[in-house]
């Protein structure tokens, strides 16, 4: 999705994630090889198993992985309580639905993000930037 994120916009998304969900992710960037945050719900996927997982790439090289705390996510559960993302210049604010608050530098360090794209097992119902 072309929707342009700027510093001190936040935002909201709200979703269903699939049954048998394996993973989902939301990911903020500049290019496809350029995501300034990515999001990932890992249900069960790779080694990971009910993990909330945050990165970033460059030029198509990833950084170093980083694990959330809880994991607020059921499958085929709207997770009714949104995840939302603050941000702001030199990090984003990323809350979980259990209201759990993970900080991730904005490692690419640019004040605008012309892409944003959610992928994998998730049914979106809302999508705002404010």
């Amino acid at each position: 999705m072309n929707a342009s994120f700027n510093v001190g916009e936040t935002l909201t998304i709200t979703g269903v994630p699939k049954p048998n969900a394996a993973q989902f992710n939301v990911n903020i960037c500049s290019s496809d090889s350029d995501i300034a945050l990515h999001v990932d719900a890992r249900f069960n996927h790779f080694d990971d198993i009910r993990k909330v997982v945050f990165n970033s790439c460059k030029g198509g090289t990833w950084g170093k992985w980083s694990y959330g705390q809880s994991f607020p996510f059921e499958e085929g559960k709207e997770f009714e309580f949104k995840i939302s993302i603050e941000f702001k210049s030199a990090e984003f604010l990323v809350i979980l639905p259990d209201h759990s608050v993970f900080h991730f530098p904005n490692r690419l360090g640019a004040e605008i993000y012309p892409m944003i794209f959610v992928e994998q097992d998730v049914r979106i119902t809302s999508f705002k930037i404010k």
